[in-house]
């Protein structure tokens, strides 16, 4: 009944806005409250029905993008739960230190300085990295996982790799790496996570690959497997309370559907240096609408708030096409070395 009242403007809005959130969630691993929750505040609906029916959308996408991954053979499922395990206590961590800031009253500007910088810094190491790394002749990454077990492997997930301390994990793409390492980087994830009051698929993926040193296409699918869980729990709690409305929701999966498994499917065709160069210009664009939408809310410029918003809409549809353009070259690509193979 709540359908029936939406025009067919707004309903076709949503639909819309979901098939470009669920190519970047496929595609990253990420994206998802990032962009619904400060569309719908800016579009006046309340902030807890703005959370509450983001976090229901996030879940019901990373279901549909998750087992998509699962068929590319990109989840770990023992990466993930050791995962969830270690960020589930650093995000509790994370939230009690909120507390102790907000007592201080230090809590709003400590949280924005972090969540601006962090998602600028993180932005700006993945794009240069990536783009370093094509320079030098990178390898081309993108289409099976049991091929990633000879990839470049950063640097400093060498070294993490190298404490053995027992008991030891076997990931996919050959990684071998100590459960108490991977608890410790979940914790720290899962504690900026709670600190910053975001899903953190900004930060566990890039965590995953360039501290774990799982390739990264099994970076995105097991961040989603994560995400699995934690858009459950807070989408459950915030229904329970009336904060997911179905009017909403309803109509960003519908788009989100074919979206998440296109940008899914997306994570092998495309190399991997080009995922991490897209996922860190969507972080530097969204580090600066952050940044402006502070700003706005400091000064009291409320026209900053909208370009922020626009920004951030900017951002996913620049980096969502790039996705789909990249995708059917890459499909064009292989179609052409067939037919010259077939033709010999």
């Amino acid at each position: 009944m709540e359908l029936l009242g939406m025009s067919v403007a707004l309903i076709a809005l949503f639909v819309g806005f979901g098939l470009l959130i669920g190519i970047l969630f496929g595609f990253f691993g990420m994206g998802g409250s990032f962009l619904v929750t400060p569309a719908l505040l800016v579009m006046g609906y309340p902030t807890r029905v703005a959370v509450g029916s983001g976090l229901a959308f996030v879940f019901g996408t990373s279901v549909i993008a998750t087992l998509k991954h699962r068929d590319l053979g990109q989840v770990d499922y023992k990466l993930g739960i050791s995962m969830i395990i270690g960020t589930t206590a650093g995000i509790e961590v994370g939230k009690e230190t909120v507390l102790f800031l907000e007592e201080l009253g230090l809590a709003g500007g400590i949280i924005s300085v972090t969540y601006v910088v962090l998602l600028g810094g993180i932005g700006a190491f993945v794009t240069y990295e990536a783009l370093s790394s094509r320079g030098s002749g990178g390898n081309d990454l993108g289409h099976d996982v049991e091929e990633d077990e000879d990839a470049e492997v950063p640097e400093i997930a060498k070294k993490i790799q190298s404490y053995r301390i027992p008991p030891m994990l076997s990931l996919r793409g050959g990684v071998q790496i100590s459960l108490w390492v991977v608890l410790a980087v979940a914790f720290v994830t899962g504690l900026l996570s709670g600190l910053l009051g975001v899903g953190g698929g900004f930060i566990r993926m890039p965590a995953l690959f360039y501290l774990i040193g799982v390739p990264v296409p099994v970076a995105v699918g097991t961040d989603l497997f994560e995400i699995v869980f934690s858009g459950g729990i807070g989408s459950f709690l915030y229904a329970q309370s009336g904060g997911v409305d179905l009017s909403i929701v309803a109509p960003l999966l519908a788009g989100s559907a074919f979206g998440a498994r296109l940008g899914s499917a997306a994570t092998g065709l495309v190399d991997e240096e080009g995922i991490k160069v897209y996922f860190g210009v969507m972080l530097l664009l969204g580090a600066a609408a952050v940044a402006l939408r502070q700003v706005g809310n400091y000064l009291g410029i409320e026209v900053l708030n909208t370009v922020s918003f626009v920004i951030i809409i900017g951002a996913a549809l620049l980096v969502s096409g790039a996705v789909v353009y990249s995708s059917i070259v890459a499909i064009r690509e292989e179609s052409s070395t067939a037919r010259s193979a077939s033709a010999d």
